[in-house]
Order: C-alpha cells, then sequence, then structure tokens
C-alpha cells in the first residue's frame, strides 16, 4: 500500500526535475515540461492532464481557487453544476463551493444525488478516469456504470462525538464511496469483496491505491472497523503541500 508522503519525497523529485533541466539543456527542458505538464510542481492544473507526483497538492490547492476550481470542473464536460451554498448555525458547518456531482449529461461516472467540495468533484472526476476504468477493464474485463456512496456533507465532528475535531464531511470535503456497479451487472461493495485476492478485492485494492494519489487522506477497510464498509476519501484543508494519508 502507498505510504505517506512527505516534503522529503517532494524535495527529491523536485531535485530530479532540476537535473534533468542541466541535462537536457533550457530548450529541451521546456518542451518536455510542455508536453509532460503533470510532472512538475509549478504547472497548472489542467483535468484533462494524466495524475502526476503532484496532482494531489494542486488539487488540493483548489480549495483556495473556488472560482478557478469550477472553471476546470465546467471545461472538463463531466456534467456537473455549481450547487447553491450551504450554510449552518454551526459556524464549522457549511460550503460556498459545492458541485452537484453528474447533475446533467456528461462524462462523470454516476453517484445518484450528491455534492461535495469542488476540489472533491475535481479529484473525482481524475480518479474515475485514470484509476477507476482501468482498473475495472484490467480486473474485471468489464467498465464501471455507477459508483455508490453514503454521501458528503454532513455537520458533524469526527466519528460523530460530542467533541474534539470537526471532520471534512462539515464542509463536503469528503465523501465516503461503498461500491461499484459493473456494466454486466455485477455489483461489488467494500463490506462483501474487500478480504481475499480474487478479482473483485484487486480491483478494489488497486482503485484504493489510486486514490492516495489524488486526496489527501484515503482511508479503507485495512484502517479500521468504522471504515470496514467504505472509502473515505477527502480534501483536508490546512495540511502542508506533500503530505497526505493512505490507509
Amino acid at each position: 500500500m502507498p505510504e505517506r508522503k512527505g516534503p522529503r519525497w517532494g524535495c527529491m523529485i523536485t531535485l530530479a526535475l532540476l537535473a534533468l533541466a542541466a541535462f537536457l539543456g533550457w530548450d529541451r527542458f521546456k518542451a518536455y515540461e510542455a508536453a509532460h505538464p503533470e510532472q512538475f510542481p509549478w504547472t497548472a492544473l489542467d483535468l484533462a492532464d494524466p495524475i502526476g507526483p503532484f496532482t494531489d497538492d494542486k488539487l488540493a490547492s483548489l480549495g483556495d481557487e473556488p472560482q478557478r476550481c469550477a472553471a476546470l470542473i465546467a471545461s472538463a464536460g463531466l456534467g456537473d453544476r455549481p450547487a447553491a451554498p450551504r450554510s449552518s448555525s454551526t459556524p464549522q458547518c457549511g460550503f460556498d463551493d459545492g458541485i452537484e456531482l453528474g447533475a446533467a449529461p456528461g462524462a462523470r461516472i454516476p453517484y445518484g444525488d450528491i455534492t461535495t467540495a469542488c476540489p472533491v468533484a475535481a479529484a473525482l472526476a481524475l480518479w474515475e478516469r485514470d484509476v477507476v476504468q482501468p482498473a475495472a477493464e484490467r480486473h474485471l474485463s468489464t467498465t464501471v456504470t455507477r459508483i455508490d456512496q453514503l454521501g458528503s456533507f454532513s455537520c458533524r465532528r469526527l466519528y460523530g462525538r460530542d467533541d474534539g475535531p470537526w471532520s471534512e464531511h462539515a464542509t463536503a470535503d469528503a465523501i465516503d464511496i461503498s461500491g461499484f456497479r459493473l456494466a454486466d451487472g455485477r455489483r461489488l461493495s467494500l463490506i462483501a469483496d474487500w478480504q481475499g485476492d480474487d478479482a473483485e478485492a484487486r480491483f478494489l485494492k488497486e482503485v484504493r491505491d489510486g486514490a492516495c494519489s489524488l486526496f489527501r487522506t484515503t482511508l479503507s477497510p485495512d484502517y479500521n472497523a468504522a471504515h470496514a464498509d467504505h472509502f473515505h476519501l477527502d480534501m483536508a484543508s490546512g495540511r502542508p503541500a506533500g503530505w497526505s494519508i493512505c490507509r
């Protein structure tokens, strides 16, 4: 399973990129950068690009750029649309960058009626395209037609406690995924199909590992009993660049 990524890891990649620039020469390096923007921490995020080593940092930064995030979602042709802001009498809860996933026809795999914060919607788009569908074709010889979820926005603290830190669900910066429906009629769930080493289990573990390259936090049944039936995926705010948790 991918481990927690930290600043040292990011620094090593940056140094390698600088070494590449010295080896290729400036003109050739700039041409490489233009052809592979996903490989560089300083290039702008484009949802048309493949996933790179800094994609999760770029996605997380969209939390501070709601207009840019909305523009990326709109240009991706996913069928998403902006949601009305949601406020609460509890100041820690609510959002003003909500996206209704797949509210209109588009490229998005259906999730049902759900709204997430914009960075989560953007991360899910890359996860669907570059992780979920390729894994389904590789392990299951089919495609995913729907992703089952347990919700996003929920005004609560972690684990529903009466005190302590607030959950990323309180601002819709998280989504819980419980299973996948396939074009051949099969329906996979984490509670039933996670254990073992059959094709279904391998698919679920690969999509978990792929989520670790996109979300700040990825929790699976391997983490604890509270996550036995779902993936928790979030874009935790306030975490330093380069830090992600994958369990």
